[in-house]
């Protein structure tokens, strides 16, 4: 699986969707109400706010310390940093 390829932390958020379907569960709902009574615009608008708003209750990813790791591009096996010849000379 892809997820053993990030470090042991991220492993349950990457695992989970919960928070992106509560997210969209929410947008839909209020799309459907109000069909028809806004622009274009206007829906834009409501749903970039209905996101915000949602935002502002998630949690802060367990391990999010290890990101600056994974952005740059450092391997990881199994949860763990993989250490290379080159790094553990430096």
């Amino acid at each position: 699986m892809a997820f053993y390829d990030f470090p042991a932390k991220h492993w349950q958020s990457l695992r989970t969707t919960n928070p992106i379907e509560s997210t969209f569960g929410t947008i839909r709902h209020r799309t459907k109400r109000s069909k028809g009574c806004l622009s274009r615009d206007g829906m834009l608008h409501m749903i970039y706010k209905l996101g915000e708003c949602a935002q502002k209750k998630w949690r802060k990813q367990r391990g999010f310390n290890y990101l600056a790791k994974v952005v740059q591009g450092v391997k990881f096996k199994d949860g763990e940093e993989v250490i290379t010849a080159d790094q553990k000379v430096a």
